[in-house]
């Protein structure tokens, strides 16, 4: 199998995303041939565990305390909740539970306790458990791989230029530093971003220059069409188009090959047909459920009329990498250092996400 490039210029990557799109749908559509099963491909089912009170103030996201939408906060879910809807998630075909949790970062104490309990109790069903958790300490990623964890998502967003116009709550240097903590562990990385918040094509170029960089590249990275949502800074943008998301993920395919691109947030705006473009392009992931967090995510029953229609089959679990063992609680060897790391705090605010907070 050809070796992985990592020295990809932000000159060669826009020249991909700016071919004429027949070609670059089978530039990239070739590429997955090479590297994936093309009839194949996995649902992961995303849970949200902890819901709303965020202290971060991503220009996207609903879940921020100091944005003034409808999302109701709800605590910690319980191990066994979180274990119904893993059976049920496994019933309809996912091989993978994403759990995400509206926190800034980790805290030692007995909510991170739970989580590790629910990583263990998923991981026992033999499917792939995903956390998303905010920054992470080398400590936190290795207690959670020593629980089963598979993967540990902390998405780029954006590129490092323009993450400065969308979040001033953390910095992007945060965000790699998390990803090197978890590559300090057996975790796979997932790591993604949105398009449509009002970015440039050099900004989706510039995060996929620093995805593509990443030695190794993650295991997953989810592409996301922006879900304006009301109350947010981002609300009045505008949809992207079918084919912005069809250039992003058949760029993200070529440059990233061995990589499973997920076809993540926006897909109620997509046709059959617009989906079925993206999997030609090289998408081999899609979050099933009613929801992703809490923006609306197509009915699982149509997922399954879709993939019947397409001639897909759902993936199994672990056939990217082999499923961790789990160490039981009482047998950990690694203890809660009680860590408080300085994440950062930039200084600068952002107009919009001023203005959003301060709307009546």
């Amino acid at each position: 199998m050809s070796a992985i490039k990592h020295d990809w210029t932000r000159e060669e990557i826009k020249e991909i995303y700016e071919l004429p799109i027949m070609e670059l749908v089978y530039r990239a559509a070739t590429v997955h041939r090479k590297f994936h099963d093309p009839n194949t491909v996995q649902v992961s089912t995303l849970l949200s565990i902890k819901t709303g009170g965020c202290p971060e103030d991503c220009g996207y996201c609903p879940q921020a305390a100091r944005y003034h939408t409808d999302v109701e906060g709800n605590d910690l879910m319980s191990v066994q909740q979180v274990k119904a809807q893993a059976l049920r998630a496994k019933s309809s075909g996912s091989s993978r539970v994403c759990m995400g949790a509206a926190w800034r970062n980790v805290k030692d104490g007995p909510e991170f306790d739970q989580v590790l309990e629910m990583v263990r109790t998923i991981n026992k069903l033999d499917m792939e458990v995903c956390c998303t958790l905010g920054m992470i300490t080398e400590q936190q990623a290795k207690r959670l791989a020593e629980a089963g964890l598979y993967a540990y998502n902390h998405n780029l967003d954006t590129s490092e230029d323009y993450y400065k116009e969308v979040i001033s709550t953390r910095a992007y240097q945060d965000r790699l530093d998390t990803i090197d903590n978890v590559r300090k562990t057996n975790v796979t990385v997932c790591s993604g971003g949105i398009i449509g918040m009002g970015e440039s094509v050099d900004d989706r170029v510039g995060m996929l220059v620093a995805l593509a960089h990443l030695d190794p590249q993650p295991e997953s990275v989810p592409i996301n069409a922006l879900v304006a949502v009301e109350g947010t800074p981002m609300e009045t943008n505008e949809p992207v188009s079918i084919w912005e998301m069809v250039r992003m993920v058949a760029t993200t395919r070529i440059v990233m090959p061995n990589t499973q691109v997920r076809l993540s947030a926006g897909r109620t705006e997509m046709s059959a047909e617009g989906q079925a473009f993206c999997f030609l392009a090289g998408a081999n992931s899609i979050f099933a459920g009613d929801k992703l967090l809490t923006t609306p995510n197509p009915d699982i029953n149509e997922d399954m009329e879709l993939f019947k229609s397409l001639g897909l089959n759902f993936q199994k679990p672990f056939v990217k990498a082999p499923q961790p063992t789990t160490v039981e609680a009482e047998q950990s060897e690694l203890e809660p250092l009680g860590e408080k790391p300085k994440w950062t705090r930039p200084s600068h605010k952002i107009e919009r996400n001023e203005l959003a907070r301060n709307k009546n």
